[in-house]
């Protein structure tokens, strides 16, 4: 280790002007070892600075290479790990902590001696040494403390010592003085003897001079002990004479300690009766008050408000300990139950009352409300009800029990009272949806001239008729079957002066208007109970109540059950379901009634659905913009699930309907009447729903029906024998298209396009079918020639086919001279008029799509004329201006 020391101290330290006092060599704690040394050293200029230096061997070679450096005033704590028992481990505490573990403790010893002793020397900081063994720092300290200081210790740390600057300045004028020092060492050796034994001698005779003095110091010290002898002598006389005095002050002292403590015990005692007389004692007006108060009257309501207050304060007084064992604690806590129990009482019964006489009032406004479709205004109820707000707040604070029987006994009451006035709002509205059909139910009693109208329908349409719901007439006679049902409806439109579309447009506007109205007085009605309950029996909607009663909808009577466990309430998970659940108790017939009227708006008329759906969405959509989970957003969106299932009931009956029409074969088709009634649907759902919130619903509807539409025209068009397949497509998809292009539905583009695409395809098959039957020999004649050019047959050669030569070719044509032509173009035209229906007024758009299409075969026959028979000479009998002529003369003439 020295000759490492001494390599460390010439390679690393000496050419930065240090000096290295202690070495140990350490790897870190719990790694891999990999050694390494830490260094305590010092710099050998002024003003000196101590380092702990942490030295490695180089990867490279055996040189060693400073790695970090820590000055000694950043050490904070050095921990040694035991101070008794040899552990090599220990911790030095810089800007963090490091963790060592030294070769040997001896090294780990010597180190940690030597940091304590350069701290004392230099820094004088207070520096922590946990776990070091006093003795270790003990034996660092010599028995003078300067001599610590002064340099003695560095001999410890270390055997060779450089001299220092004065050393150096002495010895050069001890030299100076003897020239010969460095050339005769030996004559400037027995020089420096002699001088030592010359200062000896002058020593000793000093100390022989001195004697004299220190016998006279020696008699000195004998006659100040004797004084001092005598002064003892003269204290312990005194000690005596004090000795009574003491005693007698120590009386005193305990007699003042015990006058203190009474005194401080007459002013705790002083301040307790004092906290006890002002916080338990209530005042005679409030007892008063609580005894006889006036609760009917406003004054009287709120002195029983402050004396209810002012009780609850005094019963809600945190006592401190022991005051509970003092009788008249306990009989005023006595008397203030006695109080409480009689004021809630008191409180509950005035209620109670309020409650029934309420019912009673509000019992003989009925009468006024039931021509007149609104709802009785219950707010002066609830604003003389509020003024006990404070009161139901202590009451169920003090009394939950009383607090909650007043709760149920206010929902049997209001809830009777509620049922009353809402049937009878409803009863208001059903007569007046049903008195806006009373001319459409007179209908109903012309049993004898059922079968003659259904005659005359079939007669025009077969068992075919209107959509379910497409008017109120038809619900009417919902007691006889669908087909017979559209067939009265279709000859009693003819039969009446009005028409089924605008008694359609009356009744349902009405039922609009009723409807909302309903809805509309409903709202307000729940929203201000809500609101009355929630202030009145102190249930914040949005806060969690730690001890309410625990409910449960009973599935008989509707009631809030509620169970106790040693008459205290059980939790619930909010206040805001115990609103929830009064409110359900409350106004327990709003949804059945609902349901019942939206049943029978279904009933009068089944398109009343999408009105319904409307104006239903809408008030779903703002009460649940309000609460999501209140009564009303609850109920009401329960009642859309009704009106949603009816509105997808009414479009399923009318896909069966289309399913289920039959045509006549003995007339011809025309529009059919389910896509009649699909455009009458689509422009009603229009208006309606413009600005909807359930948009989508319609636009689910749509896709079902039209595909349904589709289809089933399709189904009809393969069925007809009387009308041609292509006319009825042609027709019925041309009215599609013209309804959605003047509807603008955007979810039935697709559709839009398909029928126009299937409208053009059936107007072009038709064409094509019907103009081959005018020139049927000449269109014979030129298909065999097509054919011999198909199997290759030049076009040029096909004249010399026996049957298609230049003669065969005349023959063909002098059979359809110009008078011919116009007389085949007649009777087409007469037959496409048979074909079509006046209400579509597709004939002059048939009749000029005809004319293109037989002016292209005539140039098409010409064509192939001239490339078979060229130079023949052999043209048609008519031009194209003659065929333009034959169809404006046959188009004006009809």
């Amino acid at each position: 280790m020295t000759a490492i020391k001494h390599a460390l101290q010439r390679d690393i330290f000496t050419p930065n002007d240090e000096r290295l006092l202690s070495i140990v060599n350490v790897c870190k704690a719990g790694k891999k070892k990999k050694n390494c040394f830490l260094c305590a050293t010092v710099t050998t200029e002024r003003p000196v600075q101590v380092k702990v230096v942490k030295v490695k061997k180089s990867d490279k070679g055996d040189f060693y290479k400073r790695q970090i450096a820590w000055t000694l005033r950043d050490l904070a704590v050095v921990d040694a790990k035991d101070a008794i028992k040899e552990n090599p481990e220990f911790d030095l505490h810089f800007e963090k902590i490091y963790k060592w573990v030294a070769s040997s403790t001896a090294e780990k010893n010597a180190f940690i001696s030597c940091i304590w002793k350069l701290n004392q020397r230099y820094l004088r900081k207070k520096i922590d040494f946990v776990n070091v063994s006093s003795q270790l720092l003990e034996e660092s300290v010599p028995s003078g403390e300067n001599q610590s200081v002064t340099g003695g210790d560095e001999e410890v740390v270390d055997e060779y010592q450089e001299l220092n600057a004065r050393e150096e300045q002495d010895i050069e004028i001890m030299m100076e003085g003897c020239e010969y020092a460095i050339s005769n060492a030996e004559a400037f050796a027995e020089k420096l003897s002699r001088e030592l034994q010359v200062l000896d001698g002058a020593n000793i005779q000093s100390i022989m001079a001195s004697e004299k003095q220190v016998n006279i110091l020696m008699k000195l010290l004998d006659e100040a002990l004797k004084e001092v002898d005598q002064i003892e002598l003269k204290l312990s006389s005194y000690e005596e004479m004090l000795q009574s005095v003491k005693e007698q002050m120590d009386q005193i002292s305990e007699s003042n300690h015990l006058i203190h403590l009474s005194n401080t015990n007459n002013v705790k005692l002083l301040s307790e009766i004092e906290f006890l007389v002002n916080h338990m004692d209530l005042a005679k007006g409030h007892i008063k008050a609580l005894q006889e108060g006036d609760l009917a009257s406003s004054r009287g309501i709120e002195a029983c408000t402050n004396a209810a207050d002012a009780l609850l304060q005094c019963m809600n007084v945190a006592l401190r300990p022991g005051h509970d064992l003092l009788l008249a604690v306990k009989q005023q806590q006595q008397r203030f139950s006695d109080l409480r129990e009689l004021f809630a009482r008191r409180l509950a019964s005035h209620l109670n009352n309020v409650f029934v006489q309420q019912g009673h009032d509000q019992s003989s406004t009925l009468a006024q409300h039931s021509v007149e479709l609104t709802l009785p205004n219950h707010h002066p109820f609830h604003r003389d009800l509020l003024r006990y707000a404070k009161l139901m707040e202590w009451l169920k604070s003090t009394d939950y029990g009383k607090y909650e029987g007043l709760t149920k006994n206010y929902m049997d009451y209001l809830s009777r009272l509620y049922e009353r006035e809402i049937k009878d709002f409803f009863e208001v509205a059903k007569i007046k949806m049903t008195g806006t059909t009373k001319e459409s139910k007179k209908f109903a009693t012309l049993p004898r001239k059922e079968s003659a109208v259904k005659q005359e329908t079939e007669s025009l349409h077969g068992s075919s008729g209107k959509l379910t719901g497409s008017t109120s007439s038809l619900n009417k006679l919902s007691v006889q079957s669908s087909g017979n049902r559209r067939s009265q409806s279709s000859s009693l439109l003819d039969m009446g002066n009005m028409s089924a579309s605008d008694l359609d447009v009356a009744d349902r506007t009405k039922f609009d208007k009723i409807f909302e109205q309903v809805l509309s007085e409903l709202e307000p009605l729940c929203l201000a109970e809500q609101d009355f309950i929630s202030k009145f029996f102190k249930l914040q909607q949005h806060q969690s109540m730690p001890g309410t009663m625990a409910e449960a909808e009973d599935l008989d009577g509707g009631t809030l059950s509620r169970q106790h466990n040693c008459g205290t309430p059980l939790p619930v998970s909010s206040e805001k379901d115990m609103i929830r659940q009064m409110m359900i108790k409350i106004f327990r017939c709003i949804e059945p009634e609902l349901n019942n009227l939206i049943a029978l708006g279904d009933k009068i008329d089944s398109f009343n659905s999408l009105y319904m759906l409307v104006k239903m969405s809408h008030h779903v959509w703002t009460a649940q913009n309000v609460d999501p989970a209140s009564f009303l957003s609850t109920t009401l969106g329960n009642v859309l699930v009704t009106v949603k299932r009816n509105f997808d009931k009414c479009i399923s009956n009318q896909i069966r309907q289309m399913e289920e029409v039959k045509i006549s074969k003995k007339s011809k088709v025309g529009i059919l009447p389910f896509v009649a009634e699909f455009e009458e649907f689509a422009g009603l759902a229009e208006s309606i729903f413009k600005n909807a919130e359930r948009r989508g619903d319609l636009d689910k509807a749509y896709t079902k029906l039209i595909r349904g539409v589709f289809v089933n025209v399709e189904k009809v068009a393969n069925e007809s024998q009387k009308t041609p397949r292509d006319v009825v497509m042609m027709e019925n998809f041309h009215h599609i298209f013209a309804t959605l292009s003047r509807l603008k539905i955007s979810c039935l583009e697709a559709e839009k396009k398909e029928a126009k695409q299937k409208y053009t395809d059936h107007l072009q098959s038709y064409v094509i079918y019907s103009l081959g039957q005018p020139l049927e020999k000449l269109n014979h004649f030129f298909e065999g020639v097509e054919a011999r050019v198909a199997q290759g047959i030049r076009e040029e050669e096909v004249s010399y086919q026996l049957a298609f030569n230049k003669q065969e070719l005349r023959k063909v044509i002098k059979e359809y001279p110009g008078k011919e032509v116009k007389k085949g173009l007649d009777n087409l035209y007469k037959k496409v008029d048979k074909h079509l229906c006046e209400e579509e007024n597709l004939l002059q758009v048939v009749w000029h799509s005809m004319q293109d299409e037989f002016i292209r075969q005539y140039k098409h026959f010409e064509g192939l004329i001239a490339r078979c028979y060229p130079g023949s000479g052999v043209t048609m009998e008519f031009t194209i201006q003659d065929i333009l002529d034959y169809c404006s003369s046959i188009a004006q003439s009809h």
